[in-house]
């Protein structure tokens, strides 16, 4: 535990010292909702669940659940994604 603790200190301060977002350093995804029907995110390692009301997408050590109606994903690579339709809610687990 205490060795993830310093190895978390030593990502903030390197990207203090670079001025570079925390989120991008220690792999953590970034997460854009763009009102109710659009969400894009950034850093994902992968869609582990798929269905028109509900998307769960892994972000390393997040999971991001997106709830709604109509829901689709319309653009995936390697690091970024976008999924459309009526969003409802995101959790975080």
């Amino acid at each position: 535990m205490e060795r993830q603790g310093r190895r978390e200190s030593l990502l903030e301060k390197t990207a203090e010292a670079f001025d570079l977002p925390g989120d991008v350093v220690a792999g953590l995804p970034r997460v854009e909702l763009l009102g109710d029907r659009q969400l894009r995110m950034e850093n994902h390692r992968g869609i582990l669940a798929y269905g028109e009301e509900e998307i769960h997408v892994s972000g390393g050590k997040l999971i991001v659940k997106v709830r709604g109606r109509g829901l689709a994903l319309r653009a995936m690579n390697a690091s970024e994604l976008l999924i459309t339709g009526e969003i409802a809610g995101v959790d975080l687990t």
